[in-house]
C-alpha cells in the first residue's frame, strides 16, 4: 500500500487524474524524515521515543553541534535512510530565534543523494 503525498505544513495535493497523490520512494522518504525531527518525543503515545523535536530550539541560543547530532541519531534510525555514508548536517540560527537546517542524505531504496532544506519558527 502506498501512502498519501504529505509533506509537514502542506496541504494534500491531487494527481494530474483527480486522485490524491500518492508519495514516490523519494518523496516519501523526505515526508518520514521531516516527520520525524519535527514531531515532539511523546506525541505518538504508541511510540514515546519517536521524534527529534526539533520545535524545543526556537528562541534558544543555537547550539549547532546539539541540534546536529539529535538530528543525526533521529535521522539514522528511519528506514530508508542509508546508514553509509552518514547525512550531512548544517544547522543556522537566526535574529528572530528560528533555526534553519539543511540535511543530506542518500535514500537507501535508490542510492541518490537527498537534500531537505527546511526552517522552524515559533
Amino acid at each position: 500500500m502506498q501512502d498519501v503525498s504529505l509533506l509537514w505544513g502542506q496541504d494534500l495535493t491531487v494527481s494530474a487524474t483527480g486522485d490524491l497523490a500518492l508519495a514516490t520512494s523519494t518523496g516519501l522518504s523526505q515526508q518520514r524524515v521531516l516527520r520525524r525531527l519535527l514531531t515532539n518525543p511523546g506525541d505518538y503515545i504508541w511510540q514515546p521515543s519517536y521524534g527529534a523535536g526539533l520545535g524545543q530550539f526556537v528562541g534558544q541560543p543555537v547550539n549547532a553541534s546539539m541540534i546536529q547530532s539529535v538530528i543525526r541519531s533521529q535521522v539514522l534510525l528511519e528506514s530508508t535512510v542509508a546508514q553509509t555514508p552518514e547525512p550531512v548536517i548544517s544547522v543556522a540560527g537566526s535574529s528572530d530565534g528560528s533555526v534553519y537546517v539543511d540535511v543530506r542524505y542518500v535514500d537507501a531504496d535508490t542510492g541518490s543523494t537527498q537534500i531537505l532544506s527546511f526552517s522552524v519558527s515559533g
